[in-house]
């Protein structure tokens, strides 16, 4: 099977949860006998096909318990392919350590940050991303008014202030729909303490009242920006990011301005199938000449 015909794959995996994904079914996404095919995919993933299809509807289902809570544990349950809430809730338990409606009320992030690591390597490793120059472009961005969460601590416990976000987006009738979704990236988690890591979690707002969420108003500087599309899972963001400051900025003549990274989620999981999220990844430039 080609590393095409694996992509191919992986993308109908994710767009078709909802759907029956037998052997059968897939192989042909593959053009590959049901007889060859379950062994190649095990060869290239390191995990058999109805592992993988598995893992990947529980983590849609566990993605929705944690981030949107006017979904019942039954209705995830059913989106995940179990006969019913109680075997969804002995998945998410033998994973997570704790029911989904525990979770919920107390969440373990520093063991949400590892559960999927089995599948994000699958993507990661075996399916690279493959940039080019012109995938780039420069823009001027505007000076943008936004309203900020701002994250400071493990980058592992970020869906914390991801959810804190929400409930505020929420209470003020902000969803992605109608306020564009932002992240300013001060650190690179490879190279900094876990204490010490920074992100804000933002969106676009005019303006931001006193509030128990800890959100304030913040702005976004103008200024010339280098923007690269990532499409994809954001366990291969960091590849997206790295392509940008190593082999874009060492092929050409700009330089980076004394500003952080940022990024606009446009589309983002579990609203849209992984493999289809994107994200424009900011690069701020110093001014031209």
């Amino acid at each position: 099977m080609s590393e095409d015909r694996f992509r191919h794959v992986l993308g109908y995996i994710d767009s078709h949860l909802d759907d029956t994904l037998s052997l059968g079914v897939l192989a042909a996404q593959a053009a590959y006998s049901p007889f060859h095919f379950h062994r190649r995919f095990a060869a290239l993933t390191g995990m058999g096909v109805h592992r993988y299809v598995k893992l990947s509807r529980f983590k849609r289902a566990a993605w929705q318990a944690a981030f949107r809570s006017d979904l019942s544990v039954t209705e995830m349950a059913m989106q995940a392919g179990y006969e019913g809430p109680d075997a969804f809730s002995r998945a998410f338990r033998q994973r997570l350590g704790v029911s989904p409606t525990a979770f919920r009320e107390q969440p373990d992030w520093a063991r949400w940050a590892h559960a999927w690591q089995d599948l994000d390597q699958v993507r990661r490793f075996v399916m690279p991303l493959a940039h080019q120059h012109g995938d780039v472009r420069i823009v001027e961005f505007p000076e943008t008014a936004v309203a900020c969460l701002p994250h400071r601590g493990p980058q592992e416990r970020i869906g914390e202030t991801i959810r804190r976000f929400i409930a505020w987006r929420k209470e003020n009738r902000l969803p992605p729909s109608r306020a564009a979704t932002w992240n300013i990236a001060y650190d690179d988690p490879d190279e900094t303490p876990p204490d010490a890591y920074r992100m804000d979690i933002c969106c676009t707002c005019a303006s931001v009242l006193p509030n128990e969420h800890g959100v304030v108003a913040a702005t976004i500087d103008a200024g010339r920006c280098a923007v690269l599309r990532h499409t994809g899972p954001d366990s291969q963001l960091i590849d997206s990011v790295r392509f940008l400051y190593g082999e874009w900025l060492s092929a050409g003549k700009e330089t980076p301005r004394d500003a952080p990274l940022f990024f606009h989620r446009v589309t983002f999981f579990p609203d849209v199938a992984e493999h289809e999220a994107v994200t424009d990844i900011y690069l701020p430039l110093a001014s031209g000449t």
